[in-house]
């Protein structure tokens, strides 16, 4: 990357990690677009390897709020989504995986803002963590279905699990990449580079992630995935 180039980078991913250390999710939806406009050949390991840090932080700041049981759940459907993460990696172009998953997202958000608040079932945890798996590991981007899941919830409780669920799946993806070629030296650099960044943003959202209510979370979810979907979509 240019410096020019880099510098846009690293105001990119320090708004991402404030929006995602605040809020729980929104990293991989900022970043990813913009990394593939500028150096598609880093995606997904650099926004894989980036989150890392970034939910070590948030799992460890709201650790009494983490919900094991259905994270463990989540976690099981994740590792089955990975394998078909890397399949669909192989047999789909970019552009049809984008809309797949594109209109897959925007439906999901638009049927929960219809319903009532509800009470995910372990299945759904599943699924949840299955979907996940496949679009993180092909896309980089993850979030949308662990944000209707857990939209209901308490705020810390959205944010530590969500954080420990992208923790587990970023470390199983990356094994995945990794053994299967994907992950490259340029990718770990560029990932190394943006390290500052991300650092600035987690620490800026200690300011804010304590005060936002359980309304307005939901309402952030909702934009976020619909506005995923809407990028997803769009992206070439």
């Amino acid at each position: 990357m240019t410096w020019p180039i880099l510098a846009a980078m690293l105001a990119v991913v320090a708004l991402a990690s404030f929006v995602q250390g605040s809020t729980g999710v929104g990293f991989a939806l900022i970043v990813a677009p913009a990394l593939g406009l500028v150096a598609p050949e880093m995606l997904p390991v650099t926004v894989l390897v980036l989150m890392l840090p970034l939910n070590i932080y948030v799992a460890w700041r709201e650790r009494q709020a983490v919900d094991i049981r259905s994270g463990a759940w989540i976690t099981a459907g994740r590792l089955a989504g990975t394998f078909a993460g890397l399949w669909v990696l192989v047999a789909l172009s970019a552009s049809h995986l984008n809309v797949l998953i594109g209109v897959s997202t925007i439906a999901a958000a638009a049927v929960t803002l219809a319903m009532p608040a509800f009470r995910p079932s372990r299945s759904v945890y599943v699924a949840a963590g299955l979907v996940t798996g496949v679009t993180e590991t092909a896309t980089g981007i993850g979030g949308p279905p662990l944000a209707l899941v857990y939209q209901h919830h308490p705020v810390a409780v959205m944010r530590s699990t969500i954080a420990m669920c992208f923790l587990v799946g970023e470390l199983i993806s990356l094994a995945f990449l990794w053994h299967a070629g994907r992950v490259a030296a340029l990718q770990l650099a560029g990932a190394m580079q943006l390290l500052p960044a991300l650092g600035v943003g987690a620490i800026l959202s200690r300011l804010a992630h304590r005060h936002l209510n359980a309304r307005a979370l939901r309402i952030f979810v909702m934009l976020f995935s619909i506005a995923s979907g809407v990028v997803l979509l769009l992206r070439p």
